[in-house]
């Protein structure tokens, strides 16, 4: 029995070892996240060396895309030679590529696995999928009320794999008990190691599992597992199959030649493993000597850091000469706009809004795609509710669709339609799951569904029009029902929340939107257009939805805000607050459908006198769907002429790997007004957040910016910059090999640790040609720099990841010339300010790095 002191400090050392592995949100709601999350206190290279010691794996890309890079001319020479010289590097371009192609050569990083090892990941993965399987699974296990550690006792020992598996119902009642015990042998200073090293040997799992214990949902409440039990449930399985409790140790100790006379894991003796790892180790330490400064800096870093900059500096001097432009143009000539729609930060409204804008007088915005209402979401027939905000802000509020009584006779059809589909749909799992009834079941419907599959597999473009047809002819459920956004007393909360929220709350999310986009004037109509897309087949479906709202589509958000800024007693409230809105603004609610660039208006209560704009911008939302799905059509290998009706098959092929490119190429975030990126091409790579800083006098719109949608798109980033450099180790590889388990993951083959990140189609356009070139997000503000800096101040997280070469920050400042002020090497941006404030204004843009 452990002491109180022992079972604090399991658990302490467990939490700690946690931060090593990334969370990994289930399919249904699959979010984009950093995997290296938990290196985010180190800077870029030393998290890569210290990540890819637990996991394996490389962290940066190798030298043939950076030589496709050099060669497409995507790096600056000049940029090259100044980052190479920074840190010591000798040598032309030609030559230190080669230098890191030897290296990658014999730099295979992947984490060994001895066989006993081998053998407890594959036992405690195939308990695991029972155990959190989200209702896929035929026959459930049994016993996952009382939690996953004594399930896993009481079903386990009869696993004939598991040896002395009877003995399993012996171990300690406390999983915390449990693990002391088994770690009486090894020194305390050594457990946080071996924490680690056993939740890094199923990341995709461990990652899972920090999903399920930080966020909770209705499967944990009702199926509860910590990492406390897990661990204790794995140590069990490493005695049983005498696999070794603290891996890192071990081979440390293997490769030193200590304990020679023991095996190693592969089955060599120590004596050769020891003398090949000197062998190994000499011809490592030269290679480092080649492809290491001596502060650090590996030459993959200064080769990224060139590629970043070459790109982030077009970027920068375009937002630049828009600043001055803009403050030289004449702005009381501006009319009041036909519409305004304001669109998710994501990379792919940018190309939508180009074409939209080019249609007629729209204005278009940015602002965070959950629309700042952090609620948890409950649609009028969902069998659970959903997050419908970003993994790093709290739910507050509960919404639920409810029947507004208004068009009862779409409800009473919805319904019917909807109860039909669903038995059907279960009839026909059913029938498909059990052998007695499955060859009956083909005998007697064969024809016509072999019809059905063959009609999605040759023409799923029918397929789509079918649903469109469908979709016209039926209700859908915004039809009928009205988002619970008033506060509801009536009804007790849900899982803590509260249902809708107060006036004072509701007017404090639409005054939020419009303060941070820095809006002073109304069209008369105003959408918010939330988005998701549409796949058929598609395990990862949820990362393509809308990351703002926890891999849910942005509708309901979008129709929550509509609802509440269309309330009198709110807008009076607004105008109390200075945001005048005219008596004839109609706020609605928009879903654009990524895949194929459709954009469906929720309008069923605008007002009669308002029935000719909502016609109009119709008719444009059409228009400028068939110019941006001809633009993405290039990217897709298709003719733009077909770029619509190729979307649509997209869409409905069950057979298609890549139905869309998604937020791949993401690159930049730019946060500032529209005029100052509406009139360039940023190739669907840059987030573009709305932002006037001469409307923000306190900073705290820049401030809530940098609190949300800059943390959220850093992540997005982040994952699919390491999908892109090492998919075994940070992706989930071919789509054409996955297998989907318990709606949680996918696993490739048919076991093992689940698949944590995105798949390769996602990524990459072939095998050796990346679509996504992998660059760290590069943040480019309009702004004073006091005001980036007071926001840097107040979010100390944003300034390390800063500081730390996770992302860069340029402020593009309108007060000191337009000029550019990189941040760099931890220091505050532009500490000399005052210096320059008695200097003549320079005659071109520089960007200006102070001195330590």
């Amino acid at each position: 029995m452990s002491t109180d002191h022992d079972t604090h400090d399991v658990r302490e050392r467990i939490d700690a070892a946690a931060e090593t592995v990334g969370t990994n949100w289930p399919l249904h709601s699959f979010v984009t996240a950093n995997p290296l999350s938990g290196y985010e206190d180190l800077s870029f290279h030393e998290a890569v060396e210290r990540a890819s010691t637990l996991r394996g794996g490389r962290a940066y890309p190798d030298a043939e895309t950076f030589r496709a890079a050099w060669e497409r001319g995507d790096i600056d020479p000049a940029t090259l030679r100044a980052e190479l010289d920074a840190h010591g590097y000798d040598g032309s371009a030609d030559a230190l590529l080669e230098r890191l192609a030897d290296t990658d050569e014999g730099d295979d990083v992947r984490a060994a696995r001895d066989e006993a090892t081998a053998r407890v990941d594959r036992a405690l993965a195939s308990w695991l999928s029972a155990f959190l399987d989200e209702g896929e699974a035929s026959w459930p296990m049994p016993n996952r009320e009382a939690g996953f550690y004594d399930a896993f006792r009481a079903v386990a020992r009869h696993d004939s794999r598991i040896p002395d598996a009877g003995s399993l119902a012996d171990a300690p009642d406390d999983p915390t008990d449990a693990i002391a015990a088994i770690l009486a042998d090894h020194t305390r200073d050594r457990w946080t190691a071996i924490f680690e090293a056993h939740l890094n040997a199923l990341p995709g799992w461990t990652g899972l599992l920090k999903y399920r214990t930080e966020r909770g949902d209705e499967w944990q409440e009702a199926y509860p597992i910590t990492l406390v039990g897990y661990l204790a449930a794995r140590l069990l399985l490493v005695e049983r199959f005498n696999a070794p409790f603290d891996p890192l140790a071990d081979a440390d100790n293997a490769c030193d030649g200590v304990r020679r006379d023991d095996v190693c894991h592969d089955g060599t003796s120590a004596d050769a493993t020891a003398d090949n790892a000197t062998t190994d180790a000499a011809t490592a330490d030269n290679a480092a000597n080649d492809t290491t400064a001596d502060d650090g800096v590996p030459l993959e870093e200064a080769w990224l850091r060139a590629w970043e900059a070459s790109y982030r500096d077009e970027v920068v001097d375009a937002v630049a000469d828009a600043s001055a432009e803009r403050a030289e143009a004449d702005e009381t000539a501006a009319g009041r706009a036909d519409a305004q729609l304001v669109f998710c930060i994501d990379t792919r409204s940018e190309v939508f809004r180009r074409h939209l804008e080019a249609t007629g007088d729209y204005e278009t915005h940015g602002y965070a795609g959950f629309f700042g209402v952090p609620m948890r979401y409950e649609g009028y027939d969902a069998a659970a509710s959903a997050d419908a905000c970003p993994p790093i802000v709290e739910a507050e509020h509960h919404v639920q669709e409810r029947p507004n009584g208004a068009h009862e006779h779409d409800r009473v059809a919805y319904d019917r339609w909807t109860e039909r589909l669903h038995a059907g749909e279960k009839v026909l799992k059913a029938v498909k799951s059990n052998a007695a009834t499955a060859f009956s079941f083909v005998e007697s419907a064969g024809s016509a569904y072999g019809v059905a599959l063959a009609t999605r597999t040759l023409v799923p473009e029918r397929v789509h029009d079918l649903h469109d047809t469908l979709t016209e002819r039926l209700p859908s459920a915004p039809d009928f029902c009205t988002p619970s956004v008033d506060h509801d007393g009536a009804h007790a909360g849900v899982r803590d929340l509260p249902v809708g929220m107060t006036l004072d709350e509701r007017v404090e999310y639409a005054a939020a939107a419009f303060e941070t986009m820095g809006w002073d004037s109304f069209a008369r109509l105003v959408v918010f257009t939330g988005h998701a897309s549409e796949t058929a087949n598609n395990p990862f479906e949820a990362s393509l939805d809308c990351g703002a709202c926890a891999g849910q589509p942005g509708g309901p958000n979008a129709r929550v805000l509509a609802t509440i800024c269309n309330e009198d007693a709110v807008r009076d409230a607004l105008r109390a607050r200075g945001h005048d809105i005219p008596e004839d603004t109609v706020f609605l609610a928009a879903e654009h459908n990524t895949t194929t660039d459709e954009v469906t208006l929720y309008d069923g209560d605008v007002p009669e006198s308002h029935a000719a704009d909502v016609e109009r911008l119709r008719s444009d939302l059409e228009r400028a769907r068939t110019g941006a799905a001809a633009e993405r059509a290039e990217s897709m290998a298709v003719d733009p002429d077909d770029a619509v009706r190729d979307a649509e098959r997209r869409a409905a092929d069950w057979a298609e790997t890549r139905p869309e490119w998604g937020l791949a190429g993401n690159a930049s975030f730019v946060i500032g007004p529209r005029e100052l990126t509406a009139d360039l091409d940023l190739d669907s790579r840059a987030f573009l957040h709305s932002y006037d800083w001469q409307r923000d006098d306190e900073g705290d719109a820049l401030a809530a910016i940098f609190a949300g949608p800059v943390v959220v798109t850093q992540w997005i980033n982040s994952q699919y910059y390491c999908a892109t450099v090492d998919n075994a180790a940070y992706g989930s590889g071919s789509k054409v090999t996955q297998n989907p388990v318990g709606n949680v993951g996918v696993y490739q083959g048919n076991g093992g640790d689940l698949m944590a990140g995105l798949p390769l189609q996602s990524l990459m356009a072939a095998d050796d040609d990346p679509h996504h070139q992998p660059l760290r997000l590069s943040l480019v503000v309009h702004a004073p720099t006091e005001r980036v800096r007071d926001a840097l101040d107040e979010h100390e997280h944003v300034r390390t990841l800063c500081e730390n070469g996770w992302l860069s920050l340029t402020v593009v400042d309108p007060t000191r010339g337009h000029d550019a002020y990189a941040y760099e090497d931890g220091f505050a941006v532009d500490e000399r300010a005052d210096e320059r404030v008695t200097q003549p204004e320079p005659e071109a843009r520089v960007a200006v790095t102070a001195d330590d």
